[in-house]
């Protein structure tokens, strides 16, 4: 399981950029607090490769389920706080929410003023994301 600033990282399937070569459909893992992403360290070693091979080639794209196969994607993400695959982004966002208002209860019962003010900004933090999130989505069906 991994986490980042103190929040569970989501495990999902998303697109990658380095340096100057895009790859897709990597599995990765990223943070709905700060927005930090990470390759998944199981397949880590293939993505390394294959942007090695793509950046010799200047190649500006690469699809990563061309070049290496992810059959396991269940039990790649088994071991993540939860996954963005049937739930939307919104339905992660309010159990990130969730889970941070459970511990702010222990953190306050514990008297733990530092914990309690790193999860009063965490909560702020996913609650304006879910905010804007609703906007754009309210946006975007509009125009649709």
């Amino acid at each position: 399981m991994s986490f980042c600033c103190g929040a569970g990282m989501v495990g999902s399937v998303g697109s990658v950029r380095h340096y100057r070569t895009l790859v897709h459909n990597v599995p990765i893992m990223f943070c709905p607090v700060c927005d930090r992403i990470e390759v998944h360290p199981a397949i880590e070693g293939e993505y390394e490769i294959l942007v090695e091979y793509a950046q010799g080639d200047q190649a500006p794209e690469v699809d990563f389920a061309d070049f290496v196969s992810v059959d396991n994607t269940s039990e790649l993400f088994e071991n993540c706080t939860m996954t963005d695959e049937a739930a939307s982004f919104s339905d992660v966002l309010k159990q990130q929410i969730d889970i941070s208002l459970d511990l702010l209860g222990i953190a306050k019962e514990l008297k733990d003023e530092e914990w309690r003010e790193a999860l009063m900004i965490r909560l702020t933090r996913l609650s304006d994301r879910l905010k804007q999130y609703n906007i754009r989505k309210q946006v975007s069906q509009k125009s649709a």
